[in-house]
């Protein structure tokens, strides 16, 4: 088959897996890189580069590495790299004196209760823990964490080197990303997922193009292979019977979320933010703009995540403009002599999707006198602005990350603010800090660990609810519309690329 074309909305923000922290990073990273672990289907983790692991109490992970892997410049992967990859991300001075300075990285938070890590021979890593933390091994799994080799710098993403079934050729920002596959890989062999590899693509290149009409005509035209979760869900309906494209569509973990700065003195009030998700109608907007294609969201955990709540569990804000509007006059904004009780910014990215839906919720929130101003910026710009806090509103997605409830630590927790963690609205509640550090600490038997860790995280997301951070939007399903000649693609939960590998 030689090059397959991919289509991506944006650039990778850094391809070095201890900093790239946006949804393409996390998708075209695990082809360069292995994590410890890898997520399978019911996400679930599952054997990778560690072979087995063990905790001899409750401040001590003990993880055995497979043998024989090496990286993509022939390097032997061993236990000295996965060290420095953690150590690299609990200490930024390790880093210090290489190319590019200290590394400074919003996923060191997920990695904060880590005292240490060492190696007790070649193929064995022990990491010491400050404290328990039952969701570390999550964060060591693919998309998340990936081993660079020891040495490894802050400008370690502009020429990265692992040891997945893909290397590194080039980058041009903007523009594209060339790998190609590397047939030294220790996982060639292997099926992913059940799927067998696809020894015959020999190089992958992944097209930034940011306009989703542009990306349809590039797939029906044969210039462009594949496009996961780029076209909007009116594109992939028109193209269903297109001449040389077929579609695999599956049931989606991402979720989408509207996210409030809640240090902005007009976000402040909780009754604000009620009032804003009182005024979105989220069931039109999923039958029209994701034809149905997409599942309304109360909080982040996917369907059927073990710690999800219940909906009878949760505060529900379905559409209500005038329930809405009471609560701005109560908020202390009542109508002007245009009926608008108060003016928002909502930042959004150019996609198409996004665009749509920024004009769909500016027309709905006006019903409760909210008047909406929509500010959108190519991606680069944009994620900048969010984790730095500039804004007041804005709309993302999270792709994988959300699939482990230790994802209301890293967005919610006060200890979170980037560039340490996601908490780019700046939540604060004690409540909330301490039943997080309570949950990820429990230790004991597996099932009443659970049981204990659910009720707690439960409790935690009530609280969520009530005082709305920030808005779970829906659970779109996964579209990966490709060319007839790439066989056995496969929509996975969090739309990852496995299929290429």
């Amino acid at each position: 088959m030689g090059t397959v074309v991919v289509l991506l909305e944006s650039s990778p923000n850094n391809l070095d897996p201890r900093q790239g922290t946006d949804a393409q990073s996390e998708r075209v990273g695990p082809l360069i890189f292995d994590a410890l672990v890898k997520k399978d289907e019911q996400y679930s983790l599952q054997p990778w580069l560690a072979t087995s692991w063990e905790q001899p109490d409750a401040l001590t992970w003990v993880f055995h590495l497979r043998d024989g892997v090496r990286f993509q410049d022939g390097r032997p992967l061993e236990a000295a790299d996965v060290v420095w990859t953690i150590e690299s991300l609990i200490d930024p001075k390790l880093t210090a004196d290489l190319p590019g300075g200290s590394l400074i990285s919003s996923k060191s938070g997920s990695f904060e209760a880590v005292d240490r890590a060492e190696t007790r021979d070649r193929l064995t890593v022990v990491v010491h823990m400050k404290r328990p933390n039952a969701g570390l091994l999550f964060n060591m799994s693919d998309g998340l964490f990936g081993v660079v080799p020891r040495g490894s710098g802050s400008d370690f993403g502009l020429h990265p080197v692992g040891s997945g079934p893909y290397r590194f050729v080039s980058q041009v920002q903007d523009k594209e990303v060339i790998l190609e596959r590397f047939d030294g890989c220790w996982s060639a062999g292997l099926s992913v997922n059940g799927e067998a590899p696809h020894p015959e693509i020999r190089r992958v290149q992944f097209n930034v193009v940011p306009d989703t009409i542009t990306s349809a005509l590039e797939l029906q035209k044969g210039s462009a292979d594949a496009a996961s979760n780029v076209l909007t869900p009116d594109m992939v309906y028109a193209m269903r019977d297109a001449p040389g494209l077929e579609t695999a569509t599956g049931p989606g973990s991402n979720v989408w979320y509207l996210n409030f700065n809640v240090a902005d003195p007009t976000l402040r009030d909780k009754r604000v933010r009620q009032a804003v998700a009182l005024a979105i109608d989220r069931t039109p907007i999923v039958a029209a703009l994701w034809r149905e294609h997409a599942r309304v969201a109360d909080t982040l955990l996917p369907p059927g995540d073990w710690a999800r709540a219940n909906g009878t569990e949760l505060a529900q804000y379905t559409y209500d403009p005038a329930r809405a509007a009471a609560l701005l006059q109560a908020a202390g904004f009542p109508p002007g002599k245009d009926g608008v009780r108060l003016t928002l910014t909502l930042k959004t990215s150019t996609d198409e999707a996004t665009r749509l839906l920024a004009a769909v919720l500016q027309q709905q929130m006006r019903a409760a006198g909210i008047a909406l101003k929509i500010r959108s910026a190519e991606f680069g710009t944009f994620y900048s602005d969010v984790t730095k806090g500039a804004f007041q509103m804005y709309v993302l997605k999270w792709i994988g990350s959300n699939e482990d409830p230790d994802i209301f630590r890293y967005m919610y927790s006060s200890a979170m603010f980037p560039p340490k963690g996601a908490n780019r609205g700046h939540y604060v509640n004690a409540r909330v800090d301490a039943l997080l550090t309570k949950a990820a600490a429990e230790t004991g038997p597996a099932e009443d660990v659970e049981a204990r860790r659910r009720a707690e995280y439960v409790e935690v997301q009530k609280i969520l609810a009530d005082e709305m951070p920030s808005i779970p939007l829906w659970y779109p399903e996964n579209e990966v519309v490709h060319t007839d000649r790439l066989k056995r693609v496969v929509s996975r939960g969090d739309g990852n690329f496995d299929f290429l590998r």
